[in-house]
């Protein structure tokens, strides 16, 4: 596992340690967990999606990486 050092308002810091003791989580967890929602994901991982989508949805494999990316990039704009 790599290890990353970020610097941190000391404010959003506190906030974030405080959040994770609340949920009993590690913060390396929360930001995690927060990177996947943000749409950050591995190359497997995003293949597997458009795999589970294309199947559910009869789409060719061009149809289905499309739209992910559309979705993706939409997402990001917000």
């Amino acid at each position: 596992m790599a290890r990353l050092t970020i610097t941190l308002p000391d404010q959003l810091h506190r906030a974030l340690k405080e959040t994770a003791a609340r949920r009993r989580r590690t913060i390396g967890d929360l930001i995690g967990e927060s990177l996947a929602l943000y749409g950050v994901n591995d190359e497997e991982t995003v293949g597997a999606l458009v795999a589970r989508a294309r199947a559910h949805a009869a789409m060719s494999e061009r149809e289905a990486l499309r739209l992910a990316v559309d979705e993706t990039r939409a997402a990001r704009r917000r």
